[in-house]
């Protein structure tokens, strides 16, 4: 199998990000999974990439690249914390998805940047959807908190330059 394409797809919460990567291939890794255990850090840092688990993303990318299964972490939004793990298999085409998939830690493994972007209306009527049906078990007090309190201003503080290292932007709304 030749090289795998490796597309890496970022944008704020609620945007689109796991629809599209999930048009494009089977094999995604979510940054989600890599997420700290919330128990560990304060609230307001919860999705700041420092307390991503870049490490096992990147060894995860490396084996699909390498042509050999690997086995990425599932991250619960039950329970807040790595809960399993699953086996991916090589695909020609990986994506890479989630508010930090283009962090400067990663950028140099993914051959398509890919920024999604909506408005925030939009993105939190999407989010406030998931959590009406129990897909994150969060509720959707507890969400909209967590969007406007640390989901929002986190990304903010990314956003300009996720936005200038993609290679597409694409409007979602």
């Amino acid at each position: 199998m030749p090289t795998p394409l490796v597309i890496g797809i970022t944008g704020p919460v609620g945007v689109g990000k796991s629809t599209l990567a999930r048009e494009l291939s089977p094999c995604v890794l979510s940054t989600d999974n890599y997420l700290p255990d919330y128990a560990d850090v304060p609230e307001s840092e919860r999705d700041d990439p420092r307390h991503a688990d870049f490490t096992t993303l990147l060894q995860n990318i490396a084996d699909l690249r390498a042509g050999n299964p690997t086995e990425a972490p599932i991250w619960s939004f039950h329970t807040h914390r790595r809960e399993s793990i699953t086996r991916l298999h090589p695909h020609p085409t990986i994506v890479i998805e989630g508010i930090h998939a283009l962090h400067q830690t990663l950028r140099t493994i993914i051959d398509i940047r890919v920024f999604v972007e909506a408005p925030a209306c939009i993105r939190w009527d999407r989010w406030a959807h998931l959590e009406r049906t129990g897909v994150r078990g969060w509720g959707v007090e507890k969400a909209k908190v967590f969007f406007n309190n640390v989901a929002e201003p986190t990304f903010q503080r990314w956003e300009n330059e996720y936005r200038t290292a993609a290679h597409v932007i694409v409007r979602n709304d």
